[in-house]
C-alpha cells in the first residue's frame, strides 16, 4: 500500500512540476527583438523591419513597391508601381496560447491586430510604358487590420490579413478643387524571407 501511495504522490508531483514549467514558459512568450526581411505578394514587393516594443507589440516599418490601379483622378494612366512607406504597430495577441499548445512563435508567428498606415506619393512613382505624364494623387490610408503570420522552416514565412479603413487623397495639391476621402480595404497575402 505504501508503494502505491508513494507512486501516486510521485506522479502528482511530476505533473505539478510540468504545469509550472508551462506557466513559466508562457509568461516568457514575446515577439522577436528585431526582424528584417523581404516579402512579396500579388500586389508588390516590400522590405520590412519589426522592432519589439513590448512582449506582444512590435512596430513594423516597410518600404516597398505597391501595385496601383490608378484612381478616378487620372483614369487613363493605367497600372503603375508606386513606392509605399508603411508604419504599422502590431499586437500579437495569442503568443501565450500558442506556447501552451506547443506551437511556434519564432519570427513572430501568431495572430495579430494592426493599425496599417500607408503613404504613397506622386514624387515616388515608378512609371511604365510610354506615358511620361502618368500621375497619382498623393494619399494616406489608415486601416485597422486583422491577420496571421506563420513561419515555414527557419527563414521563410507567410502572412495574410484583412481590414477596412479610410484613405485620404491630397487632391488639392495636384490641382483639383478639394481633397477627397473614401473607404479603403486592405487584403493581403504574402510570402517572405527573413534575413
Amino acid at each position: 500500500m505504501k508503494k502505491i501511495i508513494l507512486t501516486v504522490l510521485f506522479c502528482a508531483f511530476t505533473l505539478m512540476v510540468k504545469s509550472q514549467n508551462i506557466t513559466e514558459e508562457s509568461s516568457k512568450a514575446s515577439v522577436e527583438k528585431s526582424i528584417l526581411g523581404i516579402q512579396t505578394g500579388f500586389a508588390g514587393l516590400w522590405v520590412y523591419n519589426e522592432l519589439k516594443v513590448s512582449n506582444q507589440i512590435a512596430l513594423r516599418t516597410e518600404l516597398g513597391l505597391d501595385a496601383y490601379e490608378n484612381d478616378d483622378f487620372y483614369p487613363d494612366a493605367g497600372f503603375l508601381l508606386t513606392t509605399a512607406i508603411i508604419v504599422e504597430p502590431r499586437w500579437y495577441y495569442n503568443l501565450n496560447k500558442r506556447i501552451r499548445k506547443s506551437k511556434r512563435i519564432d519570427n513572430n508567428s501568431g495572430n495579430f491586430f494592426a493599425l496599417r498606415t500607408n503613404f504613397r506619393s506622386d514624387d515616388l512613382l515608378i512609371k511604365f510604358g510610354d506615358d511620361e505624364n502618368a500621375k497619382i494623387v498623393t494619399n494616406l490610408s489608415i486601416i485597422p487590420t486583422w491577420g496571421i503570420r506563420r513561419t515555414l522552416g527557419k527563414h521563410f514565412n507567410y502572412e495574410t490579413g484583412i481590414g477596412v479603413g479610410y484613405i485620404h487623397y491630397f487632391s488639392k495639391n495636384a490641382g483639383f478643387e478639394e481633397d477627397e476621402g473614401e473607404v479603403a480595404i486592405n487584403i493581403h497575402l504574402r510570402i517572405g524571407y527573413k534575413f
